[in-house]
């Protein structure tokens, strides 16, 4: 195949052979290896000077070259960066800024690449299912590609994987393993083997495209009631676990409408995205672990449409209620009920530990603060995004102190998920009594309740009821 057949670019990286047992071969693991260590392997380099040799180090300069190099490399990898970037105290604070810009906006493939995984999907006679299939790519992301199609008269929406992502995943999350082992070795405030087990287990299950189509269903089914916000209906008879076919959304983006919109809408369309995140978590113990911009687009009537379901989290029902409890603790100065919080989170023996509650708390109060205060206000206060960064300095400085922690794996989407909303709502500079909306949200919480509202949901749609 030819680099103009496969769109050119970084999306080379991606090997189309093997079409009919694309798993985690080999010799695609050992290819995506040495297309890794050669964009990275000289940055890690400069790196490992720097901490063994003394030699000068230009972090800012060092973590824009970074982002680049994963950015070229997409798939699995650009996506945990991504990831990683939202977690407090994983990155150093240069690194982190960087790779939070990382967006999921890979080169597509050609028109070659999509008439034969379409065909390995959906059989040779593919093409007779649908009445139009465009050729270009509507969107193009870190695993797969969107293209717009029309059945039955219905605007559908299809998604296939890249080639070889299973090999991708798989090199990259060994990577990933030994580079948190080397920043380990420089830095202990920070345990990151729970943060990897869950990286890693999310990433896999973004490569299967019918569990996401259950992910889809099981988020119409919790969002039923939401007039506000809009989820794909999945089509299975053609959806594989490497093609997802759903319906057409159309929306737009939401800076783009952030941009013109008044201080009515913004607040509306925030409102919305704060729905469509927390009404799954504190009635059914599911989250959404990725609010990039790329994953929702806006109504004209500032409704939201959620677009992915890859990354999706179920939560124990003791942990949403940690959660509560943590807040009424802040509320009423009750330290005992904050230790019932971190220790049904896996913090054992916290009780013992009052200096790591109090460097825990800071981050804690950091992100509970606007849900404390009875007023309309920023999601970030009066301080701002500032306020947010000094925190994390704090505790990453008391945590250091005091020999590190190992965060419990649940945290590392819950994080994303709540600085990654506090992002949206930033960029919409949205005014709102978030005390009273989430008051409202966790008005009459009963964990019993939950359990049994996760357990009907997951069965409906499919998905394994058992909680990891």
């Amino acid at each position: 195949m030819t680099k103009s057949d496969r769109g050119g670019g970084p999306a080379e990286a991606f090997d189309e052979r093997g079409f009919g047992d694309e798993g985690a071969r080999l010799g695609g693991r050992l290819r995506r290896f040495a297309q890794v260590g050669g964009e990275v392997g000289w940055l890690a380099a400069q790196l490992a000077g720097n901490r063994v040799l003394g030699t000068t180090l230009d972090k800012g300069r060092h973590s824009r070259q970074l982002k680049a190099a994963l950015g070229g490399l997409k798939g699995p990898l650009m996506k945990a960066a991504q990831i990683l970037a939202t977690i407090p105290d994983a990155l150093p604070r240069e690194y982190a800024e960087e790779l939070r810009q990382l967006q999921s906006n890979a080169p597509p493939m050609g028109w070659p690449f999509v008439r034969r995984r379409m065909r390995s999907e959906l059989g040779a006679g593919w093409e007779g299912r649908f009445e139009s299939f465009g050729r270009e790519a509507a969107a193009a992301a870190s695993l797969g590609q969107v293209h717009k199609a029309e059945r039955d008269g219905r605007l559908l929406a299809c998604k296939l994987q890249y080639p070889d992502m299973a090999s991708a995943v798989e090199a990259d999350v060994q990577q990933l393993r030994l580079a948190f082992s080397v920043y380990r070795q420089y830095d202990r405030a920070i345990d990151t083997s729970e943060i990897y087990a869950e990286l890693t287990a999310r990433l896999r299950e973004e490569l299967d495209y019918e569990r996401e189509a259950r992910h889809m269903a099981l988020y119409r089914r919790m969002l039923a009631e939401e007039a506000g916000v809009t989820v794909p209906e999945p089509l299975p008879e053609l959806t594989t676990r490497r093609l997802l076919t759903m319906t057409w959304l159309e929306g737009r983006p939401l800076l783009e409408v952030a941009a013109g919109a008044d201080q009515e809408t913004r607040n509306r369309i925030a409102l919305n995205m704060f729905r469509a995140w927390y009404v799954p978590f504190y009635f059914y113990g599911v989250i959404h672990g990725d609010p990039h911009l790329g994953n929702y687009s806006v109504r004209p009537d500032g409704g939201v449409n959620l677009l992915d379901f890859g990354c999706v989290r179920v939560f124990r029902p003791g942990f949403v209620e940690g959660v509560i409890d943590l807040y009424r603790a802040f509320e009423s100065d009750d330290d005992a009920l904050a230790v019932k919080a971190y220790e049904s989170w896996g913090f054992a023996g916290i009780a013992d530990k009052p200096e790591l509650m109090a460097a825990l708390n800071i981050w804690a109060r950091f992100l509970y603060k606007p849900l404390l205060e009875d007023k309309a206000q920023s999601i970030m206060g009066e301080a701002g995004s500032f306020a947010g960064a000094e925190a994390a300095g704090q505790v990453h400085k008391e945590l250091r102190r005091l020999g590190g922690v190992r965060p419990p794996r649940e945290f590392v989407l819950m994080d994303r998920a709540a600085i990654g909303l506090g992002s949206v709502f930033l960029h919409l500079k949205a005014e709102i009594n978030w005390h009273r909306v989430f008051r409202e949200l966790i008005a009459g919480f009963d964990a019993r309740a939950l359990a049994k509202r996760q357990k009907a949901a997951l069965k409906a749609v499919g998905l394994p009821e058992e909680v990891p």
